[in-house]
């Protein structure tokens, strides 16, 4: 029985990915990486930001000392002009409620950057204290915060369901011996099922899943 959903944030919570795709890859550009939204995309989804940097650097980019915050500081201006919920998120998210299920985010990105994206969308409420950023813990793939979210739930990782965009964090539930979701809404989602995860392309899918 599934006590506690784990959801990521960008590209399955929110719909934030276009922007700030487009900010790390003028960014690169900038700095002797060309690199359009869309190879972002293909080549470093899921990850954080410093590991993105350091991935860039070697394949040529030259970034200065402050990059990572200057990225940032170009990604939350960008996010502050407002992103979109993923269709179908408010209705699992109240079929969760209902049957008494858990819910959490466990993110690669920074707390700041949820609190700002998360509260106009009333998100940030609904997540209170569940909320779990690689800048705080390990970042996926590693599994911690999957098992902080199950300590804090007080549920088992058997009793729990992760949902992720990326194969980054499809290997984190992997490799913490828990169910997981893929969602690739504009694919098959084979490359996530490739890592353990059972491909979904519309998150209603995962209602009827659930059995909610």
């Amino acid at each position: 029985m599934t006590k506690l959903v784990i959801f990521d944030c960008d590209g399955v919570l929110i719909d934030s990915e276009p922007p700030t795709l487009r900010v790390i890859a003028d960014s690169l550009t900038r700095y002797g990486l060309a690199m359009q939204p869309e190879d972002v995309a293909a080549q470093f989804t899921g990850g954080a930001l410093m590991d993105l940097g350091i991935a860039a650097t070697a394949l040529g980019a030259t970034l200065p000392d402050d990059w990572l915050t200057q990225t940032y500081d170009e990604m939350f201006m960008a996010l502050r002009e407002g992103v979109a919920l993923i269709d179908g998120i408010l209705p699992l998210l109240d079929k969760l409620d209902t049957a008494g299920i858990a819910k959490a985010i466990a993110s690669n990105g920074p707390m700041e950057k949820m609190a700002i994206t998360l509260p106009p969308l009333g998100l940030w409420d609904r997540f209170q204290g569940r909320i779990y950023s690689a800048h705080e813990y390990i970042a996926k793939p590693s599994p911690d915060m999957l098992l902080k979210a199950c300590a804090q739930a007080g549920v088992s990782v058997d009793q729990a369901v992760m949902i992720d965009d990326s194969t980054t964090g499809c290997r984190s539930a992997k490799t913490a011996n828990m169910r997981c979701f893929g969602f690739d809404e504009h694919g098959d989602g084979a490359h996530l099922a490739e890592v353990g995860a059972t491909p979904v392309r519309h998150i209603d899918e995962i209602a009827k899943a659930l059995g909610l």
